[in-house]
């Protein structure tokens, strides 16, 4: 099968750039063989290669990835992996009891892989840390979805605390919020300093890792071989590690969602605006409405910084416009100025978009979709924690081991179906633009 189109990342990578150089790309070239293949080095398909090193230590693994680790989606996303429930679609995150209390155990041990990975590899705390995350309301609407998700957490039995809006001051240095939510057991990291520290801990004499090197065919013969531009890997058992770029393979049209959303990242503050903003020196906020405004406050490599992330477009064809990055970029302005009017000479270095794959009926698809070929899809906007299970999961499908977090993944439903094209177009950005409309201080 030919690989119909590549994605497009746009805008540059941000966290990626704050790092050193990483060294000269090894681009697959020739013909290699081995016994996995690996295609996309994100989360899911780093924790894919982790847990195939377990489970078949002396196994070859191939990894091919079409851009550089921390430059794709991995390296563009917020920076939470969260633990609890966090389904974009509803008001408060929160869904059925029964359901929520699956998925954050399934969560949680994406979560404790990751860590486990961190330590291995020596990772930092300013990659990845066990530090919790608070969501925070700027209006009485995202105070009482506030409410609403603790009385959840409350009968999911989950450790909670509110924060006023004093808390709130003295942690972020503004008087924007009026309350916040801290849940303890979710992480924040670096994204691009976690996923290039994870590569650079797995490669060793069984695992090769190729980037720049993206499949433009994917075909079954004596076993399956994966074209690049300038080679060829044949190997037994493929795991696809791509997210919504499944759909370029041919799998599962017309049933994930594809949806870009944009962030901005500030030059480095000088000590001078570091001391007019106060606060504390790292620390993030999530939305109590789903379609408000993230803000991280960053303090080490790079500088000081601060990212505003919100917006959300619904975009099949897997590529937006440098104009789309720019319109974005004049809300996340506004939202900065809102909320940091005391820093009015900062300007913003890095604005940049990110894919997100979902589906109607927030399932993931881990599965074997042809013999030996299997897929750690569909992280239905948790691409940190879901795109980190989903790829331990795929190992262990394709290893045949089992686990409870295995057996309720499989049990899912297949994701929905999508209306017809022009409908699911139309129809997904009007709801879009509605509910951020409906977010309003929120955003």
């Amino acid at each position: 099968m030919k690989v119909r189109s590549l994605p497009r990342d746009p805008g540059p990578a941000a966290w990626n750039r704050l790092l050193p150089d990483p060294e000269p790309a090894q681009v697959q070239e020739g013909h290699v063989t081995a016994d996995w293949l690996i295609i996309g080095a994100g989360f899911a398909g780093l924790s894919a290669a982790r847990r195939l090193t377990q489970l078949c230590p002396t196994d070859k693994i191939v990894m091919l990835d079409a851009t550089r680790v921390g430059d794709g989606p991995a390296g563009r996303n917020s920076g939470f992996m969260i633990d609890l429930p966090h389904d974009l679609a509803s008001s408060d995150y929160g869904g059925a009891l029964e359901d929520d209390k699956a998925q954050t155990a399934a969560n949680r041990h994406a979560i404790s892989f990751a860590a486990g990975m961190a330590q291995e590899y020596g990772l930092t705390e300013e990659a990845f840390a066990l530090s919790g995350k608070t969501n925070a309301a700027a209006t009485a609407k995202g105070h009482k979805h506030n409410l609403d998700y603790a009385r959840h957490l409350e009968r999911l039995g989950e450790a909670h605390e509110l924060l006023t809006a004093d808390q709130m001051r003295k942690m972020t240095g503004i008087d924007y919020y009026r309350s916040g939510l801290y849940t303890p057991n979710s992480a924040m990291i670096q994204p691009a300093m976690y996923v290039r520290g994870v590569a650079a801990g797995l490669q060793s004499n069984h695992l090769v890792l190729f980037e720049n090197s993206p499949v433009i065919s994917l075909d079954r013969k004596a076993d399956w071989v994966a074209q690049t531009p300038k080679g060829t890997v044949t190997a037994p058992k493929v795991i696809l590690a791509v997210n919504g770029h499944l759909n370029n393979f041919g799998y599962y049209q017309q049933q994930l969602m594809h949806v870009f959303t944009y962030a901005s990242m500030t030059s480095a503050l000088t000590p001078a605006q570091t001391a007019r903003l106060g606060g504390d020196a790292i620390w993030g906020v999530t939305p109590a409405d789903p379609m408000g405004t993230t803000v991280r406050r960053l303090s080490g490599t790079g500088g000081d910084r601060i990212v505003i992330r919100n917006r959300f477009t619904y975009d099949p064809s897997l590529t937006v416009s440098d104009r789309r990055i720019a319109t974005v970029g004049k809300t996340h302005d506004q939202a900065f100025a809102a909320r940091f009017p005391m820093l009015s000479d900062v300007r913003m270095e890095f604005r940049w978009g990110g894919r997100l794959c979902l589906s109607r009926n927030n399932v993931q698809v881990i599965a074997e979709v042809e013999n030996g070929l299997y897929t750690a899809c569909c992280q239905n906007g948790l691409g940190t924690a879901k795109g980190t299970l989903a790829g331990l999961l795929a190992a262990e499908l394709a290893t045949g081991q089992r686990s409870p977090q295995l057996d309720f993944a499989l049990q899912a439903a297949a994701p929905a179906r999508l209306p017809p094209k022009p409908l699911a177009y139309i129809g997904a950005n009007a709801y879009l633009r509605f509910q951020e409309a409906k977010a309003g201080k929120e955003l």
